[in-house]
């Protein structure tokens, strides 16, 4: 099933991440009802810069908000970014099977609230620059991060690393921000015929956009849990892209 192999691969991110212990878990949306990990630049004590900040909305894995994504926004907090990782299931888990049951009963109408909920969460604190939000996602979460883009005119920038793809050019119309999209050339699940067909759209729809592709790289080359799949140095390079497509959309 390519949902399935969608998301399968798409075991942790593949940059080294810090130990999760910068942030704090929030409620925010209407009556509180979603919950997040949150970090703040000053709180992983590797940040000098003063406010205001740009904000990221982070989303998580097939496996939910775990400690793995958690380390991911401390590391980019540590950047200079106030992070807020959406929990989308309300749960994680490390059983393919289940975290598979998980993506397939997701209400998506509720998880897009979740997300723009997320976003004027940041844009609401005092200290984050409010027209300088963006999203970054990695597999589900690359897919999301695309969804968010989709429905928030206010995105600055999304960063999707081998999220599932939509390729038709009048919803591409609806996007707002600059988009970067990473992907392995030899990915089955998200195949180049569908990344070509994508950056035709964004093109098309005049949205600033960055795409960059592996040779030889499948689907989470930078995960380096899948063993002969990860690529350490291709997945050190999307890294850096990704940093520096951030800096230039949201610093």
């Amino acid at each position: 099933m390519r949902l399935m192999a969608l998301v399968a691969a798409g075991m942790v991110i593949g940059s080294p991440v810090m130990a999760a212990s910068a942030g704090k878990m929030v409620r925010f949306g209407p009556d509180s009802k979603f919950s997040g990990y949150f970090v703040r630049p000053e709180d992983t004590g590797k940040w000098s810069g003063k406010p205001p900040y740009p904000g990221l909305v982070v989303i998580h894995e097939w496996w939910g908000l775990n400690d793995s994504i958690k380390g991911a926004v401390d590391r980019l907090a540590a950047l200079g970014y106030v992070a807020l990782a959406v929990d989308l299931f309300g749960k994680s888990t490390s059983d393919p099977a289940e975290a598979f049951r998980m993506v397939r009963g997701l209400d998506q109408t509720s998880a897009t609230t979740q997300m723009l909920s997320a976003g004027d969460y940041l844009r609401t604190r005092p200290y984050v620059k409010p027209d300088r939000v963006g999203s970054v996602g990695w597999c589900f979460g690359g897919g999301q991060s695309l969804i968010l883009a989709l429905n928030d005119p206010k995105l600055a920038a999304a960063a999707l690393f081998y999220g599932r793809l939509v390729t038709d050019a009048d919803e591409i119309s609806k996007i707002k921000a600059a988009v970067l999209g990473i992907f392995g050339e030899a990915d089955t699940s998200i195949p180049m015929t569908d990344v070509r067909e994508f950056e035709k759209a964004l093109r098309k729809a005049g949205v600033r956009r960055e795409i960059y592709t592996y040779p030889n790289a499948g689907h989470a080359f930078a995960s380096p849990t899948v063993g002969e799949m990860y690529r350490p140095t291709d997945a050190e390079d999307a890294w850096r892209k990704m940093v520096a497509f951030l800096e230039r959309y949201l610093k």
